[in-house]
């Protein structure tokens, strides 16, 4: 059934039993029966036939920056963006690029152009496909803040173009975290700005994010969303969870914030390790710490 992939991909295309872990930045992940690199829009959208005609279940995947894929890897057929959809253009102060195209790559173009609203990305490791769907954000800036228009497909392979209004924002949530449609590309409004005074702010947050996150180790970047009026690194910090690990899952010394991968945890490590700060925070601030991270795989 999986030859009749090769019928519209390239052979470096397709990657069979391949190690989630090196696709992931937690370093963490068994193997996916298929791994499919698209190149286009066209690729995706036969790939998704693909997977409708022969019942087949399937995961996007972007820069794997905001995932833990489990253990035992994933059935079916992981598309991932990587390298490929990163085309964009930009017109006046309005930018249009594929998801696939790293948010942090567009920021620094948008930079190059006097096009100020992206700084705030900087630094962050996923792609405009996974930013939008999650509504990423830093600095006081978000997608939400830049993005009117979204083009998606559906898992029949339907196109969809989505405003501003239909897309839903919300803190860290948008529409497409209900798994009905894939973004393809987004468009994106900037304001015109002063290119040294841009970078300048560029550079000023990644400064911060150096001295500040982990970012030197593995993560999935965030491990929980922030609960109203609070902030999570400092509630993990006073429970006394920095720098406690189970396995080689830890709580980053340096941003308690961050679990990291200290060479070789296990999503097994990493769950256990989110259960029990969720159990210590519900015990001492009655507070639901809910994972920012997704968890994907076969349990």
């Amino acid at each position: 059934m999986y030859s009749k992939l090769y019928e519209f991909l390239s052979a470096d295309q397709i990657n069979f039993n391949e190690e989630m872990k090196h696709h992931t930045t937690f370093n963490i992940g068994g193997p996916a029966d298929v791994l499919v690199l698209p190149n286009s829009i066209t690729d995706i959208c036969m790939t998704v036939n693909f997977c409708r005609e022969n019942n087949l279940a399937f995961i996007l995947l972007g820069q794997g920056s905001n995932v833990l894929v489990r253990d035992k890897g994933i059935r079916g057929i992981v598309i991932k963006l990587g390298n490929g959809l990163n085309r964009f253009s930009i017109a006046g102060a309005e930018i249009y690029a594929e998801a696939g195209i790293k948010l942090s790559a567009l920021a620094l173009e948008a930079a190059e152009h006097s096009l100020s609203g992206l700084e705030f990305a900087e630094g962050i490791p996923g792609t405009l496909g996974g930013a939008v769907v999650m509504n990423a954000g830093a600095y006081n800036g978000e997608m939400k803040d830049l993005v009117y228009e979204v083009l998606a497909i559906d898992t029949a392979g339907n196109f969809k173009t989505f405003t501003w209004e239909q897309i839903k924002f919300e803190y860290r949530k948008s529409i497409f975290q209900e798994g009905e449609y894939i973004v393809l590309s987004a468009r994106l409004h900037l304001h015109p700005g002063n290119r040294d005074d841009i970078m300048e702010t560029m550079r000023d947050y990644a400064r911060r994010r150096s001295e500040k996150q982990p970012l030197e180790q593995p993560s999935a970047g965030s491990t929980f969303r922030r609960p109203e009026g609070f902030y999570v690194g400092p509630i993990i910090e006073g429970l006394g969870l920095k720098g406690f690990a189970i396995g080689d899952a830890e709580v980053s010394s340096k941003h308690a914030g961050f679990i990291i991968n200290r060479g070789s945890a296990t999503a097994e490590d990493v769950i256990n390790l989110i259960h029990y700060i969720q159990e210590k925070a519900r015990e001492k601030h009655e507070l639901n710490l809910v994972p920012e991270i997704t968890i994907v795989g076969e349990e």
